[in-house]
């Protein structure tokens, strides 16, 4: 059963715990991202409370795509509330998001697995510390992602989990790139 519920967040972030890189096991489809079959992020702490953010991909022509954003927290009680903005002229825009277009809903204790949604449930990340994820924890965080409500069959995976073949919705997976 899928819940619109108010999105839960992790009970508490610590940032500088959280900083460095991430290997992008699976997503929601996102046009900033739609030629991305590696993507991996790159977090660093900021002065007044920031994370510098360092997106890049391969893409599925063989290039590196790279963008350079700042996310601010948005909810200091928790720090798993972002808003992340970054540096291209759609962004600028727009503008951030008051109530955050990062949230970082699951977290592992150890910070090597986590889960990124935004609040509308449109766009969702599998992270890990390592490029490739056990089938059993991918599974608990797609099962996790589907009772929050977000549309897991449009889950596109970036990174094979050892022990499966096909994403969630039945679209071939991409081998990983090193």
């Amino acid at each position: 059963m899928e819940s619109k519920q108010p999105l839960q967040t992790a009970a508490s972030v610590d940032l500088a715990r959280y900083a460095g890189t991430w290997y992008e096991i699976a997503r929601l489809p996102m046009w900033f991202q739609r030629h991305c079959i590696n993507s991996k992020a790159m977090y660093t702490i900021l002065p007044d409370n920031k994370v510098g953010v360092h997106n890049e991909c391969v893409t599925d022509s063989g290039t590196l795509d790279q963008v350079d954003g700042v996310a601010t927290v948005v909810d200091p009680t928790t720090n798993a509330k972002l808003a992340v903005t970054f540096d291209n002229f759609f962004a600028r825009l727009i503008g951030p998001s008051r109530e955050g277009n990062y949230w970082i809903i699951d977290l592992d204790t150890e910070y090597r697995i986590a889960m990124v949604g935004t609040p509308d449930r449109r766009y969702l990340w599998i992270l890990s510390r390592h490029p490739q994820l056990d089938d059993p924890t991918y599974q608990r965080l797609i099962a996790k992602a589907q009772a929050l409500g977000f549309p897991i069959s449009d889950l596109i995976t970036a990174h094979r989990p050892p022990d499966t073949s096909t994403s969630c919705g039945g679209r071939p997976t991409v081998p990983a790139i090193l």
